[in-house]
């Protein structure tokens, strides 16, 4: 099997129209520190909260935002709560991966009819400031889809939440949008998910890679990511393959307890200055060796950005038939080696850094030498 970058699925029409990412939701063991982090190392500005002092009994929800990223952060009050079940098996991790979209009730009803698995079903939820209607939708492992149509809501968040601002001086670092999402799900589950994306929700699927694209001499992965119909959600699903040794997909699995968000990739404008923020708040990086750089400027042409700062910045680089590309991944953003973020500036690019696939996987492969996984 070869790399697929055309459609090769028969063209459908969007099952709904999707608008964007709505937000992403956590479910952390401690959602405040967690707050303080985000806003510190990544210039999330704090914006909602709902909690006891809303009226919220059993939990309380953190909601940062910078330009077009949504967060929300979430713990529960009580050891017995879905919300700490989830945190004692999976760690610090994704929940839902919310949908904006034109009308919520339509969208989740339309799913279930082609195969969705309920999660909550439609409410419409009401305040002074308006109704948001929301509905949730099971995908792999714990994780739900939330179809969220806030046209008729002009408040902070949603109703039950309260405007909030924190005391810390919060500076952003140019964080856009999100780019896409990564999936990791168990060895053979690739395929059903991409089913379950093109026919129930009615993504096309843009590229597949196989384990002579994603491997190296020790591991390997597959990989198809899926896209709504305007492009503004993509979704790469990822499944190991057979390797001499343990797998980043298998390692997350294993600490992960199960299939889950792996990765979310963050747009910016300025990826040397957003880089070099996260650095200096602490941030941690995944290190490619400077002979990475020998073959780049062969490989990739000409570029504008200032090709000594992009190799300081320890910077990926890759180049497609619409432009190119800088990227970079942090290390796991917790103790767990699961969950961590992708910084991607696209000038043109529409791919994904195929040309950097085997400097990654080799710089994953020395972190997971160090933990002893590898």
């Amino acid at each position: 099997m070869q790399t697929a970058t055309q459609d090769i699925t028969p063209q459908i029409s969007d099952t709904f129209p999707i608008n964007g990412t709505d937000y992403i939701e956590f479910y952390c063991g401690n959602a405040k520190q967690s707050a303080i982090y985000y806003q510190n190392a990544f210039g999330f500005k704090l914006v909602a909260y709902c909690g006891p002092e809303t009226g919220v009994r059993d939990r309380a929800s953190y909601v940062l935002q910078q330009d077009k990223i949504r967060l929300v952060l979430t713990s529960a009050m009580s050891p017995e709560h879905e919300i700490s079940q989830h945190v004692l098996r999976h760690g610090d991790g994704v929940k839902v991966l919310a949908l904006w979209v034109d009308d919520a009730e339509n969208a989740y009803q339309t799913a279930m009819e082609r195969g969705a698995v309920s999660a909550r079903e439609p409410e419409t939820l009401k305040d002074e400031f308006g109704e948001v209607t929301i509905a949730s939708i099971h995908t792999y492992g714990d994780t739900w889809h939330t179809f969220v149509d806030r046209s008729k809501y002009n408040g902070p968040f949603m109703p039950g939440y309260m405007a909030k601002e924190s005391p810390i001086d919060v500076k952003p670092i140019g964080l856009k949008y999100v780019d896409h999402c990564v999936g990791n799900v168990e060895l053979g589950d690739m395929n059903r998910w991409v089913k379950f994306y093109q026919e129930v929700m009615g993504f096309k699927l843009l590229i597949t890679f196989d384990d002579k694209d994603i491997s190296t001499e020790y591991t390997a992965l597959m990989s198809k990511v899926v896209s709504n119909g305007n492009g503004y959600i993509k979704f790469p699903i990822n499944e190991p393959a057979k390797g001499k040794k343990k797998s980043q997909i298998e390692e997350y699995i294993e600490y992960y307890r199960g299939a889950g968000v792996q990765h979310i990739a963050v747009a910016t404008d300025d990826i040397l200055y957003t880089v070099d923020q996260l650095r200096k708040r602490g941030v941690e990086f995944l290190y490619v060796p400077e002979t990475y750089y020998e073959t780049v400027e062969a490989r990739v042409g000409k570029i504008k950005e200032d090709m000594n700062e992009i190799k300081r910045q320890n910077i990926l680089v890759d180049r497609d038939e619409d432009g190119y590309l800088l990227q970079i991944f942090t290390k796991p953003v917790q103790d767990r080696p699961t969950v961590f973020y992708e910084i991607i500036q696209r000038a043109g690019a529409k791919s994904f850094g195929k040309g950097n696939f085997k400097a990654l996987f080799e710089a994953i492969e020395r972190e997971q030498e160090v933990r002893g996984t590898l």
